[in-house]
């Protein structure tokens, strides 16, 4: 079953062209990752399919559908880390987010224990780590219990430690049967998490794949080239 079709999809900027002609597909299930340098074009299309930009060509839907209001509730999505009140407890920050989501009564508990903060669930976010902090973020695009999951360079800034433990977590959320869509920059990160992948360059797709089957020493030189 496809979640996404993308057709042509054209975001131009005057001149700069930020993506040209972008199609593809994602089926349910997936944990499909948009690979590619700085300024491939990989938030620029996450942007789009979120409705947060509009594209200057080109066409998408989701779950079969045209973008929609009802579409854009069954995703949840993390493009840059939400602020959260720093003074008050991952449940009171949730909770606040429950509220400007519109999404009261679910379940808090168990989003924690899913991203592994139920222990810490009363501690104040200031005393976070950063990858606890990601790993809260990520409980928030979870409130509502989202199909799909997309995430924009979830491992950006984060030790070693706190990288191995959001990749952990993505390939648990993934084990639930949710989508995921994923943007990187790092190959490594695609290889480790990703079942698909597409890469993006200069807002053109070079290449599509399964990752087992098509990571290539084609694929290794187009990054390095960057």
């Amino acid at each position: 079953m496809s979640i996404l079709q993308t057709q042509g999809l054209t975001k131009k900027y005057k001149k700069i062209t930020a993506l040209d002609g972008l199609s593809f597909s994602i089926d349910k299930g997936q944990v499909f990752g948009l690979l590619g340098p700085n300024g491939s074009g990989k938030t620029t299309t996450l942007g789009m399919l979120l409705d947060v930009l509009q594209p200057t060509s080109g066409s998408y839907s989701w779950f079969g559908q045209k973008p929609s209001a009802d579409a854009r509730k069954k995703i949840g999505a993390i493009l840059e880390v939400p602020s959260f009140f720093p003074y008050l407890s991952a449940v009171q920050n949730l909770r606040i987010v429950e509220k400007i989501k519109g999404h009261p009564d679910t379940d808090i508990d168990g989003v924690l224990r899913l991203v592994g903060l139920f222990e810490r669930k009363d501690d104040k976010f200031k005393t976070y780590s950063l990858g606890m902090k990601q790993r809260l973020a990520i409980a928030s695009a979870l409130l509502a219990n989202p199909p799909v999951l997309i995430l924009d360079e979830p491992t950006n800034g984060l030790d070693p430690q706190g990288i191995v433990e959001i990749r952990q977590l993505i390939k648990d959320i993934a084990s639930s049967g949710k989508t995921i869509i994923l943007a990187s920059h790092l190959l490594d990160e695609v290889q480790k998490v990703c079942t698909d992948f597409m890469v993006l360059q200069k807002g053109k797709k070079i290449f599509q794949g399964n990752v087992k089957e098509a990571l290539s020493d084609q694929v290794r030189i187009v990054l390095r080239s960057e």
